[in-house]
């Protein structure tokens, strides 16, 4: 992957070069037609474009290395006492915000390193069809509706309920301290 980087951005640098080297013949009365000049532009944009979609930034299968159980609130309290932080995560395949949240923040790497923490027990709490047992989960915690996010720990043995939306930065510090 590093050679497809460094063949982009010598092209990218050649493509700028050529550009500048051609506005400046321009500016000095050269006959250079504009539409050259563009279409060098377009290449350079798609040059761009294609090297930020396929540089590699985080491992993107990071997520599949988790392993996540069915929820059972009653196990809580024992992984809990034995020192174990439990993550949980209420969603359903049909809910979009549940989809985003799993985008943005849970398949991200750094997170998923924290995750995989041997200490860490991840319950996954599944109603993409209705569960009478995870929705008096849900009611037990006041939360009336997923996703729902929420983690006990020694430090929180009766949960600390993350925002609906979750955001990366926030769900990061949570996990390092735990």
């Amino acid at each position: 992957m590093h050679t497809i980087l460094t063949i982009s951005a010598l092209t990218l640098s050649l493509l700028i070069g050529l550009i500048i080297f051609l506005s400046v013949k321009k500016a000095r009365g050269t006959q250079i037609p504009t539409a050259v000049l563009l279409l060098l532009l377009c290449f350079t944009a798609i040059n761009a474009a294609v090297t930020y979609f396929i540089y590699p930034r985080e491992d993107i299968n990071a997520y599949k290395q988790l392993i996540w159980q069915p929820l059972v609130a009653k196990e809580i309290p024992a992984l809990v006492k034995q020192g174990n932080a439990v993550f949980v995560d209420v969603s359903a395949d049909w809910c979009i915000i549940c989809k985003g949240n799993k985008d943005r923040v849970l398949h991200r790497e750094a997170v998923v390193k924290l995750l995989k923490r041997d200490n860490m027990v991840l319950m996954l709490g599944d109603l993409t069809r209705s569960d009478p047992v995870i929705e008096a989960f849900l009611a037990q915690h006041n939360a009336y509706g997923i996703p729902f996010t929420i983690l006990f720990s020694p430090q929180y043995p009766q949960g600390i309920a993350l925002s609906r939306v979750l955001d990366y930065h926030e769900v990061l510090s949570l996990l390092r301290a735990h």
